[in-house]
């Protein structure tokens, strides 16, 4: 089915996660290379749609991470292309992308999530200082309401570092998340067409799995399966089929979890592009489950076609 169809694959872009979509992407092409398929890597700009017309693209493979690429962004444009794509489609991509939205959608369905505030650039506290929002007390997890890879992410461990974190946050956007910080596991649940994978305990070196952990080789452990009693293994995957379902979510998905020492999870954030890194979870759980790297892109490229 893959070798009947020329494929892009979309990666760079203009967002704060650049080089990590761009070896995503080029993981994926050279994968659809040794798959047989004819591919083309695009890293989009204004040409975009000259690009994809001259090349003759069937289908677009999204290994865009960040703003105009997990966003709706590019799928809107894709559909009004009528190019199939790999992934959510716009109004899901929108919805997982803005934290805030996700969580007050967590919120109305019972899903649980840690208590949060949200802090706007404008207001009436613009431009002065700004304490703990009520009903917080740290430590509190500060970030941008729609970056990706713990960009601009802060634990605040004081209040009088709160201000400072609000900064950093607010490099990225006008809308930033203050949320509880949960002591225990940090896990990730990955889902391929809505059926759960082995889920993956994150185990950084330092004491907060930030950009730097994620992506260099051994400052990370990872655990897989991860070490959760069965039943709360089972609870954590239909949280995690829940949200992707509320959200509307298609395709792969990827579910970031906190769970605490009561065996209590907590829904961080949905992931509607997945990285496809070497150091990636999403693989990391295919792999566990049985599947190889080629594989799991197979999948992924087919329940585009099948969309």
């Amino acid at each position: 089915m893959l070798t009947g169809k020329k494929i892009a694959v979309l990666m760079g872009g203009k967002s704060a996660e650049r080089e990590i979509s761009l070896m995503s992407g080029r993981a994926i092409e050279a994968s659809l290379h040794r798959q047989g398929c004819a591919v083309v890597a695009i890293d989009p700009d204004e040409t975009v749609a000259e690009r994809l017309r001259q090349e003759k693209v069937e289908l677009v493979v999204n290994a865009l991470h960040g703003r105009f690429g997990e966003d709706g962004t590019i799928q809107g444009f894709l559909e009004i292309l009528r190019i199939p794509y790999t992934g959510s489609g716009v109004l899901a991509s929108a919805i997982g992308m803005n934290k805030v939205m996700t969580k007050r959608l967590l919120v109305l369905h019972g899903i649980p999530t840690p208590t949060f505030s949200v802090l706007r650039s404008s207001g009436p506290a613009a431009g002065g200082p700004r304490g703990l929002p009520v009903g917080l007390d740290c430590p509190v997890v500060v970030k941008p309401s729609s970056e990706g890879s713990t960009i601009g992410v802060t634990i605040v461990e004081r209040p009088s570092l709160a201000e400072a974190a609000y900064r950093e946050a607010f490099r990225y956007g006008e809308e930033i998340l203050v949320e509880e910080y949960i002591e225990g596991h940090e896990v990730t649940a990955g889902l391929l067409e809505e059926s759960p994978l082995p889920l993956v305990e994150i185990v950084p070196k330092e004491a907060f799995y930030d950009y730097q952990a994620k992506y260099t080789k051994g400052m990370t452990e990872y655990i897989v399966p991860a070490r959760l009693p069965q039943d709360v293994t089972q609870k954590v995957q239909g949280l995690a089929l829940k949200t992707h379902q509320v959200i509307g979510c298609r395709g792969c998905t990827r579910v970031d979890f906190r769970v605490d020492p009561r065996g209590r999870p907590f829904v961080l954030e949905i992931n509607t592009v997945p990285g496809m890194t070497e150091t990636s979870l999403l693989p990391k759980a295919a792999e566990a489950a049985g599947m190889t790297y080629d594989q799991l892109v197979a999948k992924i490229v087919q329940s585009a076609v099948r969309a």
